[in-house]
């Protein structure tokens, strides 16, 4: 096996064993959910809807914060790339600086969040009631997971996926206990403390290793004093600039998921617990994925700092190759796992039913989404960060064209109406989502395969 190949391996392996967990526990918190209502009383579609719904509210805000992971992770991995040890400590150091300060604003306008966000979710006042209720307990989780942003990009990029690993292990098993335990006790509440208590527990693990296995070697020299120069010079307005760009495509994401979400909410909790549980069957193959981006990223930009023409080629081929056979599984796992994946979602029979529907869609998002998804690590390492915010403005014109032409199509040939429960007119609305989804993904691809060779090949 070539070197490559090995170091590849070495990164991917242990993010792919992390991620992997990840979906399980998205998996778990819509299983409980969907199973509460024969004890609860409120039917297992407004559960998972509430679920649903919550989530994507912090989706909302963290990936605005997005940039706290991959900036600090390019930096982070150039840096080391040029044996600059105490630059890699500032860089760590400014990231969760900002991260707390972030923090303590969400809590402070975590009221005013929610009232303006449901001025734009339509969903059912049950729905809306219990996503509220999940909100609330959440948000205490802020410091903890935007902190956690900071140092998971920074052990990646200092080609430490070990570390990430075990914090992410220990996030996800502590989530999935508690969230079953605490559900049973205190029912749908439950589930968002779980996520809480999760959340911290890992932000102590991360420090602890951090302490253990960089104390000495990184931050020998780090300084109190340093607090007064950190946010200072040019690497911090670079920093920033860089950040402006990646918060810039954090927002097209946001609004590609927004859309989705409260798309398919306009069609009631049946087809909003079906999209749900679709969104979570489609993104599977990206934690899988995700772990080769992450070694292209770390490699990538170590490459880049030491200026390795060479090895930075052979890290974008040999990570595609990964990739793209990790995708051909996927779309044999969908093929012939399907239903068994719904039937693990859910025990509802009418929400396993309509998203049988949807099936066939899987069968044609890996190919597409895991080289979007590689190539995002790879602009990571490379710092590209203009050029992965245009490929987001990108997608979302993808994903408003092909949604609006869809509809217009739609209402053409369908004489129904758009409300009820499950009807023909949403069925087609949702197929129509699903292609506006695959067309981001598409025009993400696209783009950044176009434009490698002048932002990242051509970077040394």
């Amino acid at each position: 096996m070539k070197a490559i190949n090995r170091d590849i391996l070495k990164l991917a392996v242990p993010s792919i064993l992390a991620n992997i967990t990840v979906p399980i526990v998205g998996m778990v918190d819509i299983a409980v959910a969907g199973h509460l209502d024969s004890v609860s009383g409120i039917s297992a579609a407004a559960m998972i809807g509430g679920i649903a719904i919550g989530t994507m509210l912090f989706d909302l805000l963290y990936w605005n914060f997005g940039f706290l992971r991959i900036g600090t992770g390019g930096l982070a991995a150039q840096a080391y790339g040029r044996g600059e040890r105490n630059e890699c400590a500032r860089i760590l150091a400014r990231a969760v600086g900002i991260a707390l300060a972030f923090s303590i604003l969400l809590i402070a306008i975590q009221w005013i969040f929610v009232k303006a966000a449901f001025l734009v979710v339509d969903c059912t006042p049950e729905v809306r009631e219990l996503a509220s209720q999940y909100f609330f307990i959440r948000i205490w989780a802020s410091p903890a997971t935007l902190c956690l942003m900071a140092l998971k990009g920074w052990f990646i990029g200092m080609q430490d996926s070990v570390s990430p690993m075990v914090t992410d292990l220990v996030v996800n098993g502590m989530n999935v206990a508690s969230s079953i335990l605490l559900a049973m006790v205190i029912g749908f509440p439950g589930i968002a403390v779980g996520t809480v208590i999760a959340q911290w527990t890992g932000l102590f693990t991360a420090i602890g290793l951090l302490l253990f296995k960089y104390l000495k070697s990184t931050f020998a020299e780090f300084r109190l004093s340093w607090f007064r120069t950190l946010f200072k010079g040019e690497d911090t307005r670079s920093f920033f600039v860089m950040n402006r760009d990646l918060f810039t495509r954090s927002l097209c994401f946001i609004a590609i998921y927004i859309g989705f979400t409260v798309i398919s909410a306009r069609y009631g909790d049946l087809l909003l617990a079906v999209s749900s549980i679709m969104m979570k069957l489609l993104m599977i193959f990206s934690y899988f994925t995700d772990g080769f981006a992450y070694a292209g990223e770390a490699l990538t930009g170590r490459y880049i700092g030491a200026k390795d023409k060479q090895m930075l080629g052979q890290t974008v081929r040999w990570t595609f190759i990964w990739s793209m056979g990790l995708a051909a599984v996927f779309m044999l796992i969908y093929q012939f796992a399907g239903v068994p994946l719904l039937r693990m979602m859910t025990s509802d029979p009418d929400v396993i039913e309509a998203s049988r529907d949807f099936l066939p869609w899987l069968l044609v998002m890996p190919a597409v989404g895991c080289a979007a998804f590689t190539w995002d690590g790879i602009y990571i390492g490379a710092t590209a960060s203009r050029q992965m915010r245009d490929s987001m403005l990108w997608a979302v014109v993808a994903f408003a064209a092909v949604w609006a032409l869809g509809m217009a199509g739609v209402d053409m040939i369908s004489d129904e109406c758009a409300s009820g429960e499950y009807n023909r007119y949403g069925v087609l609305a949702m197929h129509v989502l699903m292609a506006a989804y695959f067309a981001h993904l598409l025009a993400r691809t696209v783009y950044l395969s176009v434009k490698s060779g002048k932002f990242v090949i051509s970077r040394l």
